[in-house]
């Protein structure tokens, strides 16, 4: 279910008989045709285990139900949306990011400390990313919302990226990442410098980073 980008804030989608979508509650601007728009307990296409999983993780943003027949334009907060089309791949993103995606893809939720160690523990406690992010899986697109616009640096085996924790949108594919101390912990006492952290990712696939240090 692609997405058409009406501006950098405001994006389009076409909504059939027979499939279903997924949006933020709150993300409809506007819409043409017979759609309608429910509430969404079961956690999306993951069913009522991807929603326990959610909520545990602190990653239950609460989502509508897209279905029906018509055009339906998204956007929310005047932030900046990125398009993201997955090939049967796996998305990484932190679920308040989420704007709308196609019902489709697969909802599940990983724990971030199993990648980096303790220093992905630390990771939610020293940079304000959450411990847990959401995935979504498979064949489709999804619109996610960034401060300021977004770039996609490619990551390969030979050339990792280092990106600034709180500039730090999403990613897909064979990628891998931790936690990384820029400076020394002594050097770091009486310091505020946020780039003392950077997140290392590895392996092959992208990493989508936002033009700002601002949370959402």
């Amino acid at each position: 279910m692609p997405f058409r980008e009406i501006n950098s804030r405001m994006v389009e989608a076409t909504v059939v008989p027979g499939q279903t979508m997924y949006s933020q509650r709150g993300a409809m601007l506007a819409y043409r045709g017979d759609v309608s728009f429910t509430p969404n307990i079961q956690g999306g296409q993951g069913g009522l285990g991807s929603m326990i999983g959610r909520r545990v993780a602190g990653e239950a943003t609460p989502l509508m139900t897209v279905e029906g027949n018509g055009t339906v334009m998204f956007g929310h907060g005047g932030h900046h949306i990125q398009v993201i089309d997955l090939d049967g791949d796996t998305l990484y993103v932190e679920a308040d990011r989420l704007l709308a995606f196609d019902g489709a893809l697969r909802q599940g939720t990983m724990f971030m400390g199993s990648q980096g160690g303790v220093m992905g523990l630390v990771r939610g406690q020293v940079t304000g990313q959450g411990l847990f992010t959401t995935t979504l899986s498979g064949h489709g697109a999804v619109a996610v919302m960034a401060h300021g616009g977004v770039i996609e640096l490619p990551i390969t085996p030979d050339r990792p990226v280092h990106v600034d924790p709180q500039a730090y949108v999403a990613h897909h594919g064979e990628v891998t990442n931790k936690l990384s101390t820029a400076i020394g912990w002594r050097d770091m006492v009486g310091r505020g410098s946020g780039e003392a952290f950077q997140l290392e990712l590895r392996g092959s696939g992208a990493v989508y980073v936002q033009a700002s240090e601002e949370k959402l």
